[in-house]
Protein backbone atom coordinates (compact mmCIF):
# COMPACT_ATOMS: atom_id res chain seq x y z
CA UNK A 1 0.00 0.00 0.00
CA UNK A 2 1.58 3.35 -0.77
CA UNK A 3 0.90 7.15 -0.26
CA UNK A 4 -1.49 9.04 -2.51
CA UNK A 5 0.83 11.01 -5.08
CA UNK A 6 0.90 14.76 -5.24
CA UNK A 7 -1.05 15.78 -7.70
CA UNK A 8 1.31 17.38 -10.70
CA UNK A 9 -0.60 20.35 -11.33
CA UNK A 10 -1.94 21.56 -7.48
CA UNK A 11 -3.15 24.95 -7.43
CA UNK A 12 -2.05 28.13 -5.76
CA UNK A 13 -3.40 29.27 -2.58
CA UNK A 14 -3.41 32.44 -4.39
CA UNK A 15 -5.67 30.95 -7.25
CA UNK A 16 -8.61 31.26 -5.22
CA UNK A 17 -8.31 34.98 -4.61
CA UNK A 18 -8.29 35.25 -8.47
CA UNK A 19 -11.72 37.55 -8.11
CA UNK A 20 -8.92 40.20 -6.46
CA UNK A 21 -6.78 40.90 -9.22
CA UNK A 22 -7.63 42.65 -12.91
CA UNK A 23 -8.30 40.33 -15.91
CA UNK A 24 -5.06 40.16 -17.82
CA UNK A 25 -5.08 38.81 -21.29
CA UNK A 26 -7.47 38.27 -23.79
CA UNK A 27 -10.65 40.14 -23.62
CA UNK A 28 -11.98 41.73 -20.03
CA UNK A 29 -14.02 39.64 -17.63
CA UNK A 30 -15.99 42.85 -16.67
CA UNK A 31 -16.61 46.63 -18.17
CA UNK A 32 -13.87 48.50 -19.93
CA UNK A 33 -13.10 50.21 -17.35
CA UNK A 34 -9.50 50.81 -15.90
CA UNK A 35 -8.94 48.36 -12.63
CA UNK A 36 -9.54 51.03 -10.03
CA UNK A 37 -10.15 53.90 -11.53
CA UNK A 38 -13.43 54.34 -9.84
CA UNK A 39 -11.58 54.74 -6.90
CA UNK A 40 -9.52 57.91 -8.78
CA UNK A 41 -10.82 61.25 -10.43
CA UNK A 42 -9.04 63.91 -12.63
CA UNK A 43 -8.29 67.27 -11.08
CA UNK A 44 -9.99 68.78 -12.51
CA UNK A 45 -13.47 67.20 -11.81
CA UNK A 46 -12.40 67.39 -7.94
CA UNK A 47 -12.02 71.20 -7.93
CA UNK A 48 -15.15 71.89 -9.92
CA UNK A 49 -17.27 69.65 -7.33
CA UNK A 50 -14.72 71.62 -4.35
CA UNK A 51 -16.22 74.57 -5.96
CA UNK A 52 -19.79 73.73 -6.30
CA UNK A 53 -19.87 72.32 -2.22
CA UNK A 54 -18.46 75.40 -1.16
CA UNK A 55 -21.12 77.11 -3.33
CA UNK A 56 -23.91 75.33 -1.67
CA UNK A 57 -22.60 75.76 1.91
CA UNK A 58 -22.12 79.34 1.70
CA UNK A 59 -25.61 79.71 0.40
CA UNK A 60 -26.82 77.08 2.99
CA UNK A 61 -25.18 79.60 5.74
CA UNK A 62 -26.28 82.82 4.44
CA UNK A 63 -30.25 81.55 4.38
CA UNK A 64 -29.99 80.04 7.61
CA UNK A 65 -28.19 83.37 9.14
CA UNK A 66 -30.82 85.45 7.29
CA UNK A 67 -33.47 83.26 9.25
CA UNK A 68 -32.15 84.58 12.74
CA UNK A 69 -34.14 87.84 11.75
CA UNK A 70 -37.41 85.64 12.11
CA UNK A 71 -36.11 83.99 15.73
CA UNK A 72 -35.08 87.21 16.90
CA UNK A 73 -38.91 88.74 15.85
CA UNK A 74 -40.43 85.76 17.55
CA UNK A 75 -38.18 85.54 20.69
CA UNK A 76 -39.12 89.30 21.59
CA UNK A 77 -42.60 88.69 20.79
CA UNK A 78 -43.51 85.07 22.76
CA UNK A 79 -40.96 86.09 25.87
CA UNK A 80 -42.42 86.72 29.15
CA UNK A 81 -41.59 90.12 30.46
CA UNK A 82 -39.75 90.98 33.65
CA UNK A 83 -41.73 93.11 35.41
CA UNK A 84 -39.99 95.77 37.49
CA UNK A 85 -41.29 99.02 40.11
CA UNK A 86 -39.39 102.39 40.96
CA UNK A 87 -39.82 103.72 44.64
CA UNK A 88 -37.66 106.84 43.50
CA UNK A 89 -34.80 105.78 44.60
CA UNK A 90 -34.36 101.84 43.85
CA UNK A 91 -35.58 99.32 41.52
CA UNK A 92 -36.76 96.05 42.45
CA UNK A 93 -38.75 93.36 41.03
CA UNK A 94 -42.96 93.88 40.72
CA UNK A 95 -42.93 90.07 41.64
CA UNK A 96 -39.88 88.78 43.56
CA UNK A 97 -41.04 85.00 42.97
CA UNK A 98 -41.67 85.26 39.70
CA UNK A 99 -39.95 82.80 36.79
CA UNK A 100 -39.78 85.41 34.09
CA UNK A 101 -36.10 85.77 34.16
CA UNK A 102 -35.57 81.98 32.99
CA UNK A 103 -38.66 82.25 30.82
CA UNK A 104 -36.86 84.12 27.87
CA UNK A 105 -33.74 81.57 28.02
CA UNK A 106 -36.46 79.11 27.88
CA UNK A 107 -37.97 80.26 25.02
CA UNK A 108 -34.77 81.42 23.15
CA UNK A 109 -33.97 77.19 23.41
CA UNK A 110 -37.28 75.89 22.24
CA UNK A 111 -37.23 78.25 19.51
CA UNK A 112 -33.19 77.40 18.55
CA UNK A 113 -34.31 73.64 18.35
CA UNK A 114 -37.29 74.36 16.16
CA UNK A 115 -35.44 76.48 13.80
CA UNK A 116 -32.54 73.92 13.51
CA UNK A 117 -35.11 71.21 12.90
CA UNK A 118 -36.91 73.38 10.42
CA UNK A 119 -33.82 74.34 8.72
CA UNK A 120 -32.05 71.14 8.12
CA UNK A 121 -35.32 69.54 7.18
CA UNK A 122 -35.16 72.49 4.48
CA UNK A 123 -31.78 71.84 3.30
CA UNK A 124 -31.80 68.56 3.00
CA UNK A 125 -35.04 68.61 0.82
CA UNK A 126 -33.36 70.73 -1.31
CA UNK A 127 -30.15 69.14 -1.71
CA UNK A 128 -31.07 65.63 -1.03
CA UNK A 129 -27.21 65.00 0.09
CA UNK A 130 -25.07 64.78 2.80
CA UNK A 131 -21.19 66.25 2.97
CA UNK A 132 -19.07 67.74 5.03
CA UNK A 133 -19.39 71.33 3.49
CA UNK A 134 -22.59 70.86 3.16
CA UNK A 135 -23.02 70.30 7.02
CA UNK A 136 -20.11 72.91 8.18
CA UNK A 137 -22.23 75.68 6.25
CA UNK A 138 -25.30 74.69 8.16
CA UNK A 139 -23.40 74.66 11.57
CA UNK A 140 -21.65 78.08 10.54
CA UNK A 141 -25.17 79.65 9.46
CA UNK A 142 -27.12 78.06 12.72
CA UNK A 143 -24.46 79.65 15.17
CA UNK A 144 -24.65 82.87 13.41
CA UNK A 145 -28.24 83.40 12.85
CA UNK A 146 -28.75 82.56 16.70
CA UNK A 147 -26.38 85.32 17.46
CA UNK A 148 -28.59 87.11 14.77
CA UNK A 149 -31.54 86.79 16.70
CA UNK A 150 -30.01 87.44 20.22
CA UNK A 151 -28.78 90.72 19.43
CA UNK A 152 -32.04 91.89 17.33
CA UNK A 153 -34.37 90.84 20.48
CA UNK A 154 -32.23 92.96 22.89
CA UNK A 155 -31.63 95.89 20.94
CA UNK A 156 -35.52 95.98 20.14
CA UNK A 157 -36.93 94.85 23.03
CA UNK A 158 -37.24 97.62 25.87
CA UNK A 159 -34.50 99.77 26.75
CA UNK A 160 -31.34 98.38 28.57
CA UNK A 161 -31.10 101.78 30.88
CA UNK A 162 -33.03 100.77 33.69
CA UNK A 163 -32.43 103.99 35.89
CA UNK A 164 -33.66 106.24 32.36
CA UNK A 165 -36.74 104.14 31.80
CA UNK A 166 -37.67 103.95 35.81
CA UNK A 167 -37.41 107.88 35.95
CA UNK A 168 -39.59 108.27 32.68
CA UNK A 169 -42.24 105.76 34.48
CA UNK A 170 -42.56 107.20 37.43
CA UNK A 171 -42.45 106.30 41.17
CA UNK A 172 -44.61 103.15 41.56
CA UNK A 173 -45.38 102.58 37.84
CA UNK A 174 -44.90 99.00 36.81
CA UNK A 175 -42.31 98.76 33.39
CA UNK A 176 -40.46 96.19 31.70
CA UNK A 177 -37.08 94.73 31.98
CA UNK A 178 -34.87 95.04 29.13
CA UNK A 179 -34.88 91.33 27.60
CA UNK A 180 -31.52 89.69 28.52
CA UNK A 181 -30.16 85.90 27.94
CA UNK A 182 -28.54 84.37 31.06
CA UNK A 183 -27.58 81.32 29.92
CA UNK A 184 -25.73 81.65 27.14
CA UNK A 185 -25.40 77.97 26.08
CA UNK A 186 -29.05 78.26 24.35
CA UNK A 187 -27.23 79.80 21.40
CA UNK A 188 -25.77 76.24 20.52
CA UNK A 189 -29.92 75.12 21.07
CA UNK A 190 -30.39 76.41 17.17
CA UNK A 191 -27.07 74.31 15.60
CA UNK A 192 -27.09 71.46 17.96
CA UNK A 193 -31.08 70.69 16.24
CA UNK A 194 -29.81 70.85 12.70
CA UNK A 195 -27.09 68.62 13.19
CA UNK A 196 -28.96 66.00 14.67
CA UNK A 197 -31.75 66.01 12.41
CA UNK A 198 -29.76 66.49 9.43
CA UNK A 199 -27.53 63.56 10.38
CA UNK A 200 -30.84 61.63 10.76
CA UNK A 201 -32.52 62.19 7.56
CA UNK A 202 -28.77 61.57 5.72
CA UNK A 203 -28.72 58.14 6.78
CA UNK A 204 -32.27 57.66 6.10
CA UNK A 205 -33.20 58.88 2.85
CA UNK A 206 -29.57 60.10 1.49
CA UNK A 207 -27.95 58.86 -1.67
CA UNK A 208 -25.91 54.97 -1.12
CA UNK A 209 -22.74 56.00 -2.63
CA UNK A 210 -20.82 52.73 -0.93
CA UNK A 211 -22.99 50.31 -2.67
CA UNK A 212 -22.22 51.56 -5.97
CA UNK A 213 -17.96 51.91 -5.67
CA UNK A 214 -17.71 48.34 -4.63
CA UNK A 215 -20.12 47.07 -6.95
CA UNK A 216 -17.39 46.80 -9.59
CA UNK A 217 -14.19 46.48 -7.51
CA UNK A 218 -12.29 43.70 -8.78
CA UNK A 219 -14.52 42.87 -11.54
CA UNK A 220 -17.09 41.54 -8.90
CA UNK A 221 -20.54 42.16 -8.30
CA UNK A 222 -24.21 42.99 -10.48
CA UNK A 223 -21.69 44.08 -13.39
CA UNK A 224 -19.21 41.36 -13.51
CA UNK A 225 -19.41 39.00 -16.50
CA UNK A 226 -18.75 35.60 -14.00
CA UNK A 227 -18.95 34.79 -10.21
CA UNK A 228 -15.14 34.39 -8.98
CA UNK A 229 -13.82 30.58 -8.55
CA UNK A 230 -15.47 29.32 -5.60
CA UNK A 231 -12.70 27.75 -3.46
CA UNK A 232 -15.33 24.51 -3.05
CA UNK A 233 -14.28 23.96 -6.82
CA UNK A 234 -10.53 24.27 -6.00
CA UNK A 235 -10.41 22.43 -2.88
CA UNK A 236 -12.53 19.61 -4.50
CA UNK A 237 -9.32 19.77 -7.81
CA UNK A 238 -6.75 19.59 -5.28
CA UNK A 239 -7.77 16.60 -3.38
CA UNK A 240 -8.61 14.16 -6.46
CA UNK A 241 -5.51 12.03 -7.03
CA UNK A 242 -3.90 12.77 -10.57
CA UNK A 243 -4.03 10.16 -13.79
CA UNK A 244 -0.53 8.32 -13.50
CA UNK A 245 -1.20 7.71 -9.19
Amino acid sequence: MTAPLTPPNRPSSDDHHDWRKPATGGEPAGPAVPYGSHLASSPGVDRDELRADLRRAGIVAAAVTVAGVLMGLLWLWLAPRVPLVSDGTAVFLNDSEGEEAIGADGTFALLGLAFGAVSAGLVFWFHRRGGIWLTVGLAVGSVLGSLLAWQLGTRLGPTSDVVAHAREAGKGVVFDAPLEMHAHGVLLAWGLAAMLVHLGLTAAWGPRDFEGEWASYGEWGPGASSAPPSSGAGAAGAASPSDGS
